[in-house]
């Protein structure tokens, strides 16, 4: 497990795919997401299955804070799209448990992969994308020491409007400056 001052970052098991269907199920939570359709608990399952079969680094990690029960799953996290030979993957997060969203839970999540990503890993760029209309995740994004590096126009559908894509990334010469 990777643990930070207020969470951790834990593999993902069978258990956790009841909230996955919750979570994906909430437009309110899909709305910066690529996902738009619904999703069954079958669906989540052949989910699961394939994801077993992908390289273990890119194995998803299940994002838990500290409650009176223990820990408490809101939400998950990757890296994907692993690039060996020139040291970049993509970032991923969805924090499913509305009632925890801007607690600064998203941001630390970030901070510890990007950690995790160039300490462990030996990534050398670590990048994402993230909707215009999502200005919340942009913030969290930048706190957690990202840079704007493009925009991709109009390249994602959403209710009822084209809006553009920003990419974002850090490089581990940056993350170190401001470790």
């Amino acid at each position: 497990m990777i643990y930070g001052e207020r969470i951790r970052l834990r593999s993902i098991t069978r258990t956790d795919l009841p909230l996955f269907v919750e979570w994906l199920n909430d437009p309110e939570v899909t709305h910066g997401l690529v996902h738009y359709l619904p999703f069954s608990l079958e669906d989540e399952e052949n989910w699961f299955e394939n994801m077993l079969k992908m390289p273990r680094e890119e194995h998803p990690l299940m994002i838990d804070i500290r409650s009176e029960q223990g820990w408490e799953a809101i939400g998950d996290c990757a890296v994907f799209n692993i690039d060996w030979r020139i040291r970049q993957a993509e970032f991923g997060i969805v924090i499913g448990a509305k009632h925890h969203w801007n607690k600064g839970y998203g941001t630390e999540a970030l901070s510890l992969t990007i950690q995790h990503c160039f300490e462990t890993l030996n990534l050398n760029r670590v990048y994402l994308r993230v909707y215009e209309n999502n200005p919340r995740a942009q913030r969290a994004y930048e706190k957690a020491g990202m840079s704007i590096e493009g925009r991709m126009r109009q390249a994602h559908y959403d209710n009822g409007k084209y809006v553009d894509v920003i990419l974002m990334s850090i490089l581990r010469s940056e993350w170190q400056e401001n470790k």
